[in-house]
């Protein structure tokens, strides 16, 4: 019963070390996010549509 209240005890001085992030720094993650992937995802889809552009002319 000592180890788990040891544990617990560890645990909670542990979680108390954590920085939880405010909302603007949520809020600036997730705007980066999504502007990371749209720009990644229209690069893509014009490598796509040039690539297939290159094997209709060949073929």
């Amino acid at each position: 019963m000592n180890k788990l209240i040891k544990f617990i005890k560890d645990a909670k001085v542990e979680l108390d070390k954590v920085i939880f992030p405010t909302k603007v720094q949520v809020r600036q993650a997730f705007v980066a996010v999504v502007l990371v992937v749209t720009v990644i995802s229209i690069f893509l889809a014009l490598v796509d549509m040039l690539m297939s552009a290159i094997v209709s002319s060949t073929l």
